[in-house]
């Protein structure tokens, strides 16, 4: 044999060794490309559910979120008004405890902050309406 035949000879074991190596790899690849297609089709079906679905959550947490914000305007205007009509009574008390009025007066105070209070209710459930139908 010669440096040649020999040299040959070893190019062609070396290319079987090298086949044989990949060989099984590329099994594997093939295996591992075949899940990723059925992954990607599975995911084609049900994201856009789920897309969907998602829209629909933000959706309700938006309407959520604007109910919570009404309340809390609606408890402010109670609140406004319970704080105006305290200051009412209170001014009356003291007018009474300082024994300057009569009860014509004591009774007065407690009309005028009566009418306060139901005078800011008013306006802000006029400005709730006009918002509500005209916003």
């Amino acid at each position: 044999m010669t440096l040649i035949e020999i040299a040959a000879v070893l190019i062609t074991v070396a290319f079987a060794v090298l086949v044989g190596y990949l060989v099984p790899v590329l099994i594997q690849l093939r295996k591992a490309i075949a899940e990723s297609e059925q992954l990607l089709a599975n995911m084609k079906v049900d994201l856009p559910p789920l897309v969907s679905e998602l829209r629909s959550m933000s959706q309700s947490l938006n309407e959520l979120a604007d109910r919570a914000r009404g309340g809390v305007e609606h408890a402010t205007v109670l609140l406004h008004a319970v704080g105006e009509v305290g200051e009412s009574v209170q001014q009356v008390h003291n007018v009474v405890r300082g024994s300057s009025g009569t009860l014509l007066t004591s009774v007065a105070s407690v009309v005028a902050g009566f009418r306060a209070a139901t005078q800011v209710m008013r306006e802000r459930l006029k400005e709730e309406g006009e918002h509500r139908n005209g916003g």
